[in-house]
């Protein structure tokens, strides 16, 4: 039976993406991509987020995308783990997203001096409501996320 690698991901882009050509001309992009949930601690009964950050790369046309620190993305792609040694010889391993597919969800737009750093999300008006939100109580009004970059 043959298996299934296949990731979707929701989140923004947590610094500049870094682009690189290698000389048969193939383009590859790569930034990172932090996730967040919310969880209500049982305790306490608090909301607590949990932030994950994944290694997202792309390669053709992908690196040729516009996509900037902030911006929230959709991403779809598969995990592949890598193998490479160290300056010091050392074996190590690196799991990353290798991307097929990105899509622009909300540019991240610094003159309104919002996201990210504090304050409220940008408007999106093009952009369709997120399909997998998480049911929250009412007594937590939060932005969608509230990544500190």
């Amino acid at each position: 039976m043959a298996g299934l690698n296949r990731v979707i991901l929701v989140g923004r882009i947590g610094k500049e993406p870094e682009t690189y050509s290698f000389e048969d001309g193939t383009k590859k992009i790569s930034f990172s991509l932090a996730t967040t949930e919310s969880y209500r601690d049982k305790s306490t009964g608090e909301w607590k987020d949990i932030t994950d950050w994944h290694n997202i790369v792309g390669y053709r046309y992908l690196a040729e995308r516009n996509l900037a620190k902030g911006d929230l993305i959709y991403v779809e792609g598969k995990i592949k783990t890598r193998k490479y040694t160290d300056k010091e010889g050392n074996n190590r391993y690196l799991t990353e997203i290798v991307a097929e597919r990105f899509n622009m969800l909300s540019k991240y737009q610094p003159s309104e001096g919002n996201y990210p750093g504090g304050g409220q999300k940008p408007a999106a008006p093009d952009a369709p409501p997120p399909a997998a939100k998480p049911e929250t109580s009412p007594e937590k009004a939060e932005p969608e996320d509230d990544l500190p970059f």
